[in-house]
């Protein structure tokens, strides 16, 4: 149960950053530090505001969304007037400087995280039981799942798109791209955070790394791995790098070798990765 918890809140992170890459064309490698803020708002509200906001998840929740799409508005707003290899460098930049932020906050546990006493509480449910909070997890996913292809299929969707194919023909037909990334942007960091305030309930532990730039490659391999531009993309990706780890680690502590070799397979026999294999790009 905790396993399938882990594979839905990684899959949740993958489909935000997705729907930058797979479907905006915006290649960020900064995607972990909304992830890691999400988290460590409810660390710090689980510390600080014991017993108001951060015992509450429907209030600390949402926080940890605002909290980090207020800093993708942030971040974006410099990020997204650079493109190509330069756009991928500075999100690189802002998330790395955050991670040394938070390592150096020794009243936030520095560079040895924070531990959250214990998980958020919802009406009505126990979400200190394994089992009950899985399945909050999943009605989550499901629900960010049906709002990322209801998105896809608007004509924001249709816009963002358009601006990966062709961003200056997009701007000559009138459409103001900047403010479209913009959106997507802010859109994807909100669910990050969201997938972050989850995996410290999920762990009950908040650190620094999550919001290291190996994160955030992570999340990029399982998007690449389950499918750019789907919208099973991110649970294909994360479902397969997952086990993949499972099972890997057990042979070898060389594991990352392999998934390397089959990601090659991937690049090279199923450009589409997983999703590609059984569904239409949307």
């Amino acid at each position: 149960v905790s396993f399938g918890s882990r594979v839905l809140i990684m899959a949740l992170l993958a489909s935000s950053l997705n729907l930058l890459v797979g479907v905006g064309g915006m290649v960020s490698l900064g995607h972990a530090a909304f992830y890691g803020f999400g988290a460590y708002v409810v660390g710090i509200a689980s510390s600080q505001w014991a017993g108001t906001i951060g015992e509450h998840a429907f209030l600390a929740w949402p926080l940890a969304m605002l909290a980090s799409g207020a800093l993708a508005a942030a971040i974006g707003t410099i990020s997204l007037r650079t493109r190509g290899v330069y756009f991928i460098m500075i999100t690189l930049a802002f998330a790395q400087m955050l991670y040394y932020v938070f390592v150096s906050l020794k009243a936030f546990g520095g560079d040895d995280g924070m531990s959250l006493a214990t998980r958020s509480r919802l009406p009505g449910l126990d979400l200190g039981s394994d089992v009950t909070f899985y399945y909050v997890v999943l009605a989550l996913f499901a629900a960010a799942l049906l709002f990322l292809g209801r998105l896809g299929d608007s004509r924001f969707g249709v816009v963002l798109r358009g601006i990966e194919d062709n961003e200056l023909r997009m701007e000559s037909l009138g459409f103001a791209t900047y403010r479209f990334k913009l959106a997507a942007f802010v859109i994807a960091g909100a669910l990050a955070g969201l997938a972050g305030a989850l995996m410290a309930n999920q762990n009950s532990f908040v650190s620094p790394n999550m919001m290291h730039w190996e994160q955030s490659g992570v999340a990029l391999v399982m998007v690449v791995l389950g499918g750019l531009g789907y919208l099973w993309g991110g649970f294909a990706g994360a479902a397969a790098f997952l086990v993949l780890e499972e099972v890997l680690s057990g042979f070898t502590k060389h594991w990352q070798i392999a998934l390397g070799a089959i990601m090659l397979g991937v690049v090279f026999f199923a450009p589409r990765g997983v999703a590609g294999l059984f569904s239409v790009k949307r």
